[in-house]
C-alpha cells in the first residue's frame, strides 16, 4: 500500500521496510501492519491533539511529572512549544508504561522504539499468524472465562504494584492469543499515587473486565477485586505475591458483624433470663 506520510520518515531511515496494511483507526491513533526486515510488526501512529477524540484527557494527564521547569511553564501557557512537549509526554507515557509492565510480568506487546510520534511494537497474533482477536470478538467457555479472569486480576494487581492504572481497560483493548490475554493501549495510563482520579479509574477498569467475563461465568459478578486491591494498595500492603480473593470486607461490614453478634448475645441472655423465670415459677431446682 501507499506509505502514509507519518510513516515515510521511518521508511527512509530503514526502520520500516514495507507498510502492508492499515489495521485499525482508534480514538488516539492509527495502527498499521508493517514489515521490519524479516519481522512483521505494527506501527502505532499517534493522532495530533486536535484530531484526538479521547475524552477528559486532562484527568489522565494529572500527576505526570515534568522535570524541566521551562517545559512546565510552556505547557501551562499552552504555547506551541508547550503543546509539543505535552504531546511528547502523552506519547512517551505508553512507551514507559509498556516497558515497566513487561518487566513486572504483565503480558503487553513488546516495544521497539517511538520515533516522531510513531510507536513500533510487537504484532500479537494467533496460532495461524493472524492478528489476535480482541476479547469483544471471542466466545469463551465458563472454565476459560474463570481462568482468564483470574489471570487478568493478577495482571491488574501487578500493574497497581507498579503504581500504574490503565484508565481505559475493557474487552476492547485486551487481545487474546494462544497463551491468554494481552493488555494493549496505554497512552492514558495514570499514576496511581499522584492522580486524584486513579481510584475511580481503577475501579472502573476492574469492574468492566469483570462484567465481560461474567457474561460467560455469572458468579464472577459477585466478586469485589477492585475494593480489595485498592484497600491493600492504600495501606501499602499490596505486593506481587499478595493473595487476592475477590472478597472485601469494609469497616462498615465489620461493624455490621459486630452488631449482629451483639444482638445474638442479647437474645441468648434474654432466653436465659426467661428460662430462669420459668424455673422460678414452677419451683424447679437448679441442676447441681
Amino acid at each position: 500500500m501507499k506509505v502514509p506520510q507519518r510513516l515515510q520518515p521511518l521508511v527512509d531511515d530503514g526502520l520500516i521496510s514495507e507498510v502492508l496494511s492499515r489495521l485499525m483507526s482508534g480514538k488516539e491513533a492509527d495502527i498499521y501492519i508493517v514489515r521490519c526486515g524479516d519481522t512483521i510488526r505494527c506501527a502505532k501512529v499517534y493522532k495530533d491533539a486536535v484530531k484526538r477524540s479521547f475524552k477528559k484527557a486532562a484527568e489522565y494527564q494529572e500527576g505526570r511529572s515534568v522535570r524541566s521547569g521551562r517545559r512546565a511553564r510552556a505547557m501551562s501557557k499552552r504555547s506551541s512549544y508547550g503543546r509539543q512537549q505535552q504531546e511528547e509526554i502523552w506519547q512517551n507515557a505508553e512507551v514507559s508504561a509498556l516497558s515497566r509492565l513487561a518487566n513486572a510480568g504483565v503480558r503487553v506487546p513488546e516495544t521497539y522504539g517511538c520515533v516522531d510520534g510513531v510507536l513500533l511494537m510487537e504484532l500479537v497474533t494467533d496460532d495461524d499468524g493472524d492478528v489476535a482477536p480482541r476479547l469483544d470478538d471471542v466466545l469463551l467457555t465458563e472454565e476459560q472465562a474463570v481462568e482468564d479472569h483470574a489471570l487478568m486480576m493478577h495482571y491488574i494487581k501487578l500493574m497497581l504494584c507498579e503504581g500504574i492504572v490503565h484508565g481505559d481497560l475493557s474487552e476492547f483493548n485486551v487481545l487474546l492469543d494462544a497463551y491468554g490475554p494481552v493488555i494493549i493501549d496505554l497512552p492514558q495510563a495514570v499514576d496511581a499515587a499522584a492522580n486524584n482520579n486513579a481510584q475511580k479509574m481503577f475501579t472502573r477498569d476492574v469492574n468492566k473486565i469483570t462484567q465481560y467475563y461474567a457474561t460467560f461465568a455469572p458468579h464472577l459478578a459477585n466478586t469485589d477485586y477492585a475494593r480489595e486491591m485498592w484497600a491493600l494498595f492504600a495501606e501499602g500492603e499490596l505486593t506481587p505475591d499478595s493473595d487476592i480473593t475477590g472478597i472485601y470486607y469494609s469497616e462498615e461490614s465489620e461493624a455490621d458483624v459486630d452488631s449482629v453478634l451483639e444482638e445474638i448475645k442479647a437474645v441468648i441472655a434474654e432466653n436465659e433470663e426467661e428460662q430462669a423465670r420459668i424455673r422460678g415459677v414452677t419451683g424447679e431446682d437448679e441442676p447441681d
